[in-house]
């Protein structure tokens, strides 16, 4: 087999992941949250800005095939689309690891979300206000599967800006569900995104304590 990688000896044996990709050895807990939304409202950006490994990516190019049948929104700029999901890891702490799972935003692949959610302790929906529509299904989804969500604005530049009071009423919210602005292409936009999930998430244990 031809291993096109730089972690492969030129024997063709492979050596395994990077070093800045394994686990830390004082690692005590991992947690999986998912990171959700529709088509291009860039989840693939947040997962890969964030990420401190390398991300694994599942998009393929967009297609002649796909029209009538995706969602071609932005399709000018966007060539390609989230067919599985998008993986990466953050270290929160020296002993807790979150996993993130990003969602194929394209309402065909939707089928896959199920699995994704499974085990997941939370998730971000990030939303793009030129197009609050696509996110009702979205948090429909989160709420029969019992999974604790945020919302995230993601910040594109063309995109009209609204209270946050009135984003609430928009997107019929409980008060106690945080709305917070983020720039998903910036690590520290992105990482504040997640310390606002899991102040979120442990609120919500004390609650049930």
């Amino acid at each position: 087999m031809d291993f096109k990688s730089s972690d492969t000896l030129t024997s063709g044996t492979v050596t395994g992941p990077r070093e800045q990709d394994v686990l830390p050895a004082t690692a005590a807990a991992a947690v999986k949250i998912v990171i959700v939304g529709g088509f291009g409202v860039g989840k693939t950006t947040m997962v890969g800005s964030v990420s401190e490994i390398r991300p694994l990516t599942t998009e393929e190019t967009m297609t002649q095939a796909g029209i009538g049948v995706d969602d071609d929104y932005g399709s000018e700029t966007k060539t390609a689309t989230t067919v599985a999901m998008d993986f990466g890891r953050i270290s929160v702490s020296d002993e807790l690891v979150l996993y993130l799972f990003g969602t194929p935003g394209q309402e065909r692949f939707w089928f896959l979300w199920n699995g994704l959610f499974e085990g997941a302790l939370g998730a971000v929906v990030l939303i793009d206000t030129r197009r609050l529509e696509v996110s009702f299904d979205v948090m429909g989804r989160l709420e029969e599967r019992g999974v604790p969500f945020i919302i995230a604005v993601n910040d594109f530049p063309d995109a009209p800006r609204h209270p946050v009071h009135a984003l609430r009423t928009a997107l019929d919210l409980d008060e106690r569900v945080p709305i917070v602005s983020c720039d998903a292409r910036q690590r520290v936009s992105s990482r504040d995104t997640l310390m606002t999930l899991m102040r979120y998430l442990h609120s919500l244990a004390l609650a049930r304590a």
